[in-house]
C-alpha cells in the first residue's frame, strides 16, 4: 500500500536486519526500525510497535530467522521460540509461525537452518501478502452486493481497531475490500472507530485510508450503535486475532458489543481474516481464548500532538483510580453474518468453515 505515494510493506528483509514500520511513532511520524536480535523482536511485539494478526506472525517469523543466527545449540533455539510465543497470548498467528518455522528447521541439518529459516520467513510474509489480496477480492462481492442495491449512493463501513496493511503484510483483512471497492470506483466512506485505549483505529486506520485517498470520519467508540440506529451503517467488518473452528472471533476489545448493535439493527457483520487465524484446536472462544490484559497505563494514559506539534504523554484519569485494561473480547458465532478469507465466504458456523478449509469436522 501507499505511505506518500511510495508502496510499502509493513516488514521486509534490510540488509542483516528486519525492518519494519514502527507503529508507536504513527501517526505523527514515519519511521522506520531495524531489528537484529530475538530480543529486539520480542520487543517489538510486546511493546506494539508491529500490531495485528498477521503482521505478527510475519515478524514472529522474521524473529526465528534471527533466532537461526543466534542460537548455538537446538535447546538455545527452542528457549528463543518460547521467548516469541510469550509476547502476545491471543493472537494464534505468533505461535502458528513459531511452530511452522520450528518445523521447517527441523527438517534440515543445523547447519542448514539460517537459510531455511530465511526462505521460510519470505514464504510467510509473502503468503499472507497474498491471502489479504484475496480476501480483497471475496469482500469486494460483499460490497459490489450492497452498491447494487443502492445505485449511486456511498456506501458506509463501520470498522473496528485496525485490521488495515498496518495489520498485516499488505493490503490488511478488513480494509481489503475496502481498498478493492475503492479502485473499482464504488462511493465509499469509512467510519472509523477511535478504538481505546491504544487508539489503533484513530491512529492508524485513519492515516492508512488517507494515504489511500479513502473517505472516512473518526468516531469515539460508543457512537457505532446510534449510526446503525438511524441508517448511516451499511456493512461493519473487522479483523480478528483468533476464530474457533465454531466461529467464535476474538478481536480487540470492543468488537463484541459492535456486533451486538449490528444484530439488533439489521447490519450485516462480517469478519476478515487468513486462514493462519484459525484456531483448529477450540470450538468454544468465550472459555477458550486466552484474552491478553495489558498494564493499566494504557487506560490512565494517552498520547498526543500539541499545538506546538510537541508529541507527549498525558495522564486522563483522577490520581488514586486503578484501571483494568482487557485488550480483547470474544463474539459469539451466532452474532457474525459471514466469516471472508483467502478461501472464500462462509458463514460463521463449524461445518461452513471446515468445509471452506478443508479440515475434519472432528477435533
Amino acid at each position: 500500500m501507499l505511505v506518500s505515494g511510495v508502496p510499502h510493506r509493513t516488514i521486509w528483509l534490510h540488509e542483516e536486519a528486519v525492518r519494519i514500520i514502527d507503529q508507536r511513532r504513527l501517526p505523527w511520524t514515519f519511521e522506520l526500525l531495524d531489528l537484529r536480535t530475538v530480543a529486539e523482536v520480542a520487543e517489538a511485539i510486546r511493546d506494539m510497535a508491529v500490531r495485528g494478526a498477521g503482521l505478527i506472525g510475519a515478524t514472529a517469523g522474521y524473529g526465528m530467522w534471527l533466532a537461526a543466527r543466534e542460537a548455538q545449540t537446538q535447546e538455545e533455539l527452542q528457549s528463543f521460540a518460547e521467548l516469541l510465543v510469550a509476547t502476545r497470548p491471543t493472537a494464534v498467528n505468533l505461535s502458528w509461525a513459531v511452530k511452522r518455522q520450528r518445523a521447517a528447521i527441523a527438517k534440515v541439518g543445523f547447519e542448514q537452518r539460517v537459510e531455511t529459516a530465511r526462505q521460510e520467513a519470505e514464504a510467510i510474509a509473502d503468503e499472507d501478502a497474498a491471502a489479504c489480496a484475496a480476501i480483497g477480492r471475496h469482500g469486494l462481492k460483499i460490497i459490489e452486493e450492497i452498491a447494487a442495491r443502492k445505485p449511486g449512493q456511498v456506501i458506509n463501513i463501520l470498522t473496528h481497531c485496525n485490521a488495515g496493511w498496518l495489520a498485516f503484510v499488505d493490503h490488511g483483512s478488513a480494509t481489503a475490500p475496502i481498498y478493492a471497492a475503492h479502485a473499482a470506483g464504488i462511493p465509499m466512506h469509512v467510519w472509523v472507530d477511535e478504538t481505546r485505549p491504544r487508539n489503533q483505529g484513530a491512529r492508524l486506520t485513519a492515516w492508512e485510508l488517507a494515504q489511500q485517498g479513502v473517505p472516512h470520519t473518526v468516531i469515539a467508540d460508543n457512537t457505532g450503535g446510534h449510526l446503525m440506529q438511524h441508517g448511516l451503517v451499511d456493512l461493519v467488518l473487522t479483523g480478528a486475532d483468533r476464530v474457533t473452528r465454531s466461529g467464535d472471533v476474538a478481536n480487540k476489545i470492543g468488537t463484541y458489543l459492535k456486533a451486538l448493535a449490528a444484530w439488533d439493527n439489521g447490519v450485516p457483520f462480517y469478519v476478515a481474516l487468513p486462514s493462519s487465524t484459525f484456531d483448529w484446536t477450540l470450538r468454544d472462544g468465550v472459555s477458550g481464548i486466552p484474552i491478553e490484559q495489558r498494564g493499566g497505563e494504557e487506560v490512565t494514559e494517552m498520547e498526543g500532538m500539541t499545538t506546538e506539534g510537541r508529541v507527549e504523554n498525558l495522564r486522563i484519569v483522577a490520581p488514586g483510580s486503578e484501571a483494568a485494561n482487557y485488550a480483547f473480547d470474544v463474539t459469539p458465532a451466532r452474532l457474525i453474518t459471514g466469516l471472508v478469507t483467502e478461501q472464500g465466504t462462509c458463514a460463521a458456523e463449524e461445518s461452513a468453515i471446515c468445509q471452506l478449509h478443508g479440515q475434519a469436522l472432528s477435533l
